[in-house]
C-alpha cells in the first residue's frame, strides 16, 4: 500500500499544473481602437455593437444585449419578461447568488427546485412540482459547464406559459443535442466575470430571438431609456437599473470571444478524461454528462461514498491536496436557501421581510431539507479545478492521485 503524501510519502502530482496568459490575443489592439474612438459610451462607440453582433452570430441568435455583469444580465432578463413583485421564479439551490439577486430586486420570490443527484443540475420533475399559479419564470442554471435537461424543462414551461431564462455563466460552448445551451429558452445569460471561461474583468450579455424581449432588455439595462430608432426617448415607462457595458469591457470581451471555442474544447478533453477514469474507481461517482450533452467544464465536481472509502470527505480532500491536487470540499458552503438572509427572512437590512413575508399574498419560508438531494450533493462532493492550460501529464497525475488516495483508505478499511 503506497504511503500517502500527507503521511510523508511521495506526491503523486510531481509537476506544477500548466499555466498560461489568458489575455494573449487582440485585447490590446481592440482597447486601442476603443480609446481612439474618443468615446467609451456603448451607444456612441462601435466596440459594444461589434461584441454583441459577434456573440449573437456565434450562438446563431437574432439579438444580443450587453450588460455590466452576469448578475445584471439575469436581472435584465427578468425585467424583460416582466417579473413583478410577488411573482415566483424557480431556480437552482446550488448556484452563485448572481442567479438570485435579480429575483429579489424585482421583489419576486425565489423558489428552489431540487437537483439530479448525478448531473447536479435541476431535476425537471422537481421543477414541475414547484410550479404554482404565481410562477412567472424559471432560471435554469447549467452548473459547471454541464447542461441541465433543458428541452424537458422548456417543454414543462411552455405547457404552463412560463418564461425560461438560461443561466449560462458557467456554460460557454456547452451543447445539448448539438445546440448551444442558452438558445433553448426565451433568454440566455452569460458572464464575463474574471472567474469564468473567458473574462473582461466583469461584464455580461444575454441573447434572445424575440424582438420584443430584446427591445425591453436593451431598455431595462439602460435605465429604461429608449435609444431604438432616431434620437432618445427618456420618458421612462417603469423603474429599471443602469447596467450598461462600457467600450473598454466590450473590447476585451470581443478579443476573448475569438478564443472561447478553442478554450472550451481543451477543457472538454480534460473533463471527459477525468470522467472516463473516475467512473472505474469504487467509491467515486463522477459528474454525469447527459448522453446528448457536451460539457465545457468550468470546474469538475464528483461525489465520494465515505462508507465505501472508509474516510471522511474532509480527510479525503486534505489527502488530495497533500498529493499536489487543487481540490476543495463541495462548491458552495450550503444551498442558497440556507443562507442567513433566507433562513431569517432578512432580504433587506431593516425590519421588513419583503418579499417573502406574505405582503404579496403568499408567505415563503426556507428550511433545511427543502432540497434534500442538493444538500446531499454539497455534503458529499469534491471540486477539482479545470483549466485550458492543463496538460495531459496534469490529467494523468490527477487521476493517479485520486486512485492512490482511494486505494489507500479502502485497503486500510479492509485490514
Amino acid at each position: 500500500m503506497e504511503k500517502l503524501a500527507i503521511f510523508g510519502g511521495e506526491k503523486a502530482k510531481k509537476t506544477p499544473y500548466g499555466t498560461g496568459n489568458r489575455f494573449n490575443g487582440n485585447e490590446l489592439k481592440y482597447l486601442e481602437e476603443a480609446l481612439n474612438q474618443n468615446t467609451l459610451f456603448y451607444w456612441f462607440g462601435n466596440m459594444t455593437r461589434r461584441f454583441c453582433d459577434t456573440f449573437a452570430k456565434m450562438y446563431d441568435s437574432k439579438y444580443c444585449v450587453a450588460s455590466s455583469s452576469g448578475t445584471s444580465a439575469i436581472h435584465v432578463a427578468l425585467g424583460a419578461v416582466g417579473v413583478e413583485p410577488g411573482d415566483e421564479v424557480i431556480t437552482s439551490p446550488i448556484t452563485d447568488m448572481g442567479s438570485v439577486i435579480g429575483i429579489l430586486y424585482q421583489n419576486a420570490i425565489p423558489v428552489f427546485a431540487d437537483l439530479d443527484p448525478y448531473s447536479f443540475n435541476m431535476d425537471p420533475k422537481s421543477v414541475k412540482e414547484k410550479i404554482t399559479d404565481r410562477t412567472k419564470a424559471i432560471i435554469v442554471v447549467h452548473l459547471a459547464g454541464n447542461s441541465a435537461e433543458i428541452e424537458e424543462i422548456v417543454k414543462i414551461a411552455k405547457e404552463k406559459n412560463i418564461y425560461v431564462i438560461e443561466d449560462c455563466a458557467q456554460a460557454y460552448c456547452c451543447k445539448y443535442n448539438g445546440k448551444y445551451v442558452g438558445t433553448f429558452g426565451d433568454i440566455g445569460c452569460f458572464s464575463l466575470n474574471d472567474f469564468k471561461h473567458i473574462s473582461a474583468g466583469d461584464g455580461g450579455m444575454l441573447i434572445t430571438d424575440d424582438q420584443k424581449l430584446y427591445e425591453r432588455a436593451l431598455m431595462f439595462a439602460d435605465k429604461n431609456f429608449n435609444r431604438i430608432g432616431k434620437g432618445i426617448n427618456k420618458s421612462v415607462p417603469f423603474l429599471a437599473p443602469n447596467y450598461r457595458m462600457n467600450e473598454l469591457t466590450a473590447a476585451v470581451g470581443l478579443a476573448q470571444l475569438e478564443i472561447v471555442e478553442d478554450l472550451c474544447a481543451k477543457r472538454k478533453v480534460y473533463g471527459d478524461g477525468l470522467t472516463n477514469a473516475l467512473k472505474n474507481i469504487q467509491g467515486i461517482t463522477p459528474m454525469k454528462v447527459l448522453d446528448e450533452c457536451e460539457s465545457s467544464y468550468w470546474f469538475y465536481l464528483f461525489r465520494i461514498d465515505e462508507k465505501q472509502l472508509g474516510v471522511s470527505r474532509k480527510e479525503f480532500v486534505e489527502a488530495l491536496n497533500a498529493e499536489g491536487l487543487e481540490a476543495q470540499e463541495g462548491y458552495i458552503p450550503t444551498c442558497v436557501y440556507q443562507y442567513q438572509m433566507f433562513k431569517n427572512n432578512t432580504i433587506y437590512p431593516g425590519k421588513t421581510q419583503c418579499p417573502v413575508d406574505g405582503v404579496y399574498g403568499r408567505k415563503m419560508e426556507y428550511h433545511d431539507g427543502d432540497c434534500p438531494i442538493a444538500e446531499e450533493i454539497l455534503s458529499t462532493s469534491v471540486r477539482l479545478s479545470v483549466n485550458e492550460f492543463y496538460t495531459e501529464q496534469d490529467l494523468e497525475e490527477t487521476i493517479c492521485a485520486i486512485q492512490k488516495v482511494c486505494e489507500y483508505y479502502r485497503n486500510k478499511m479492509i485490514k
